[in-house]
């Protein structure tokens, strides 16, 4: 089984999909792996080192991807990557799938069969090959990161000579992984935490964190069966907003994790909302690639508003290259662990790990929203 480590060429994405040390394990295992030159120098690995590992690193990208069975990527491929794949061959990435159904279109009609990490199911035996989790958690932890620079105070509580400094006070909305790993990361430095979901079930969690857990009580199921938030009706949205309101006007920072994939995200903290909050206040957009929770956030941009600093990171993990490209490696071998035996790529669709994760097989698209998206997109209608 021959798998090819491709050179990430979207816009700032320094990630790499396999690590030297991940790439040494697998030939172990029986793999032969090719690295495109200059794959992981953005994430500080050098080729030597794939060398050193027992790759076979080549400038000839073409090559590289065509001779290989198995392609990884951490980005979805460009649109002329599209051409390097053939019928047969296996992309695994996180692939962006709703988000980019004719890019999913045109590599399902040229026979390729299609691995989205960002589709594994949330099941206690996936939880190593969960990719989408592990830089959701990076993505949670560089927020925090990011506000503390940005605000103009200091997190933690100072007892000094000039008398005792107050902690900032930060508010979380959204307790999945990346709001988890934000609590984590504003309470190692010292801030008082708040938390807000619409799911009871991860009370505990946030909690464990030593954050305070703002409850909104809704006569509704909140939580899919797959442990996401589920879209609520109007009512309950408008009470969750009135308490979501009343947080933020006394918060320091404001960090919000609120995406759906595929759609836009929910706004949650209105403009007028902002212009309730304290002078030198910080908003920390975690969604804002698709729209923002935010009202006023702007992706790719930290602007200013009504004295409040919004800040609407995009691909957060990619600023922490090599650990994500660490945590993404291990993700990406077991999953290989899972989907590969006796050197051939092995489908079980009756498991729920496999049939979750391979979007399309032999020309058809497996996955009914990935279909959805597509016949939308054909019938000429907004996906």
């Amino acid at each position: 089984m021959k798998l090819a480590v491709a050179k990430e060429v979207a816009f700032g994405e320094r990630r790499v999909a396999l690590t030297p040390d991940v790439v040494a394990r697998l030939i172990q295992q029986g793999f032969e792996v090719a690295v495109e030159s200059g794959a992981g120098t953005a994430a500080m690995f050098a080729d030597s080192a794939y060398e050193a590992a027992g790759a076979n690193v080549s400038a000839d990208k073409a090559a590289v991807w065509g001779e290989s069975n198995i392609v990884l990527k951490v980005a979805p491929p460009e649109n002329d990557e599209v051409y390097l794949l053939s019928e047969g061959q296996t992309l695994v990435g996180l692939l962006d799938p709703l988000g980019k159904p004719e890019l999913m279109q045109a590599l399902t009609e040229r026979g390729v069969t299609l691995c989205a990490l960002e589709m594994i199911p949330r099941i206690s035996r996936a939880q190593s090959m969960d990719a989408l989790s592990s830089q959701a958690g990076v993505a949670g932890y560089q927020a925090v990161l990011l506000a503390a620079a940005a605000l103009p105070k200091f997190f933690p509580m100072l007892t000094t000579a000039a008398g005792t400094i107050r902690p900032a006070k930060v508010f979380v909305i959204g307790a999945g992984v990346a709001g988890l790993q934000a609590i984590a990361t504003a309470r190692r430095l010292g801030a008082v935490v708040e938390a807000f979901d619409i799911r009871p079930a991860v009370k505990e969690e946030v909690q464990s964190l030593g954050a305070t857990f703002v409850e909104v009580k809704l006569e509704e199921e909140t939580a899919t069966t797959g442990g996401y938030a589920r879209e609520v009706s109007e009512n309950s949205k408008q009470r969750s907003q009135r308490l979501i309101a009343e947080h933020v006007a006394t918060a320091d920072v404001v960090i919000t994790t609120a995406q759906v994939p595929g759609r836009r995200a929910p706004i949650l903290v209105t403009a007028e909302m902002v212009q309730a909050m304290q002078p030198g206040a910080v908003i920390v957009d975690l969604a804002s690639m698709q729209g923002g929770n935010c009202e006023l956030s702007e992706a790719g941009k930290d602007i200013q508003r009504h004295g409040v600093t919004i800040i609407g990171p995009i691909n957060l993990p990619s600023s922490v290259p090599v650990h994500a490209s660490q945590m993404f490696a291990r993700n990406v071998a077991t999953l290989l662990k899972h989907l590969v035996a006796d050197g051939q790529l092995r489908l079980d669709f009756d498991d729920d790990i496999t049939d979750g994760v391979v979007l399309a097989r032999a020309g058809e698209v497996r996955n009914q929203p990935v279909k959805d998206a597509i016949s939308a997109l054909t019938a000429g209608s907004p996906v």
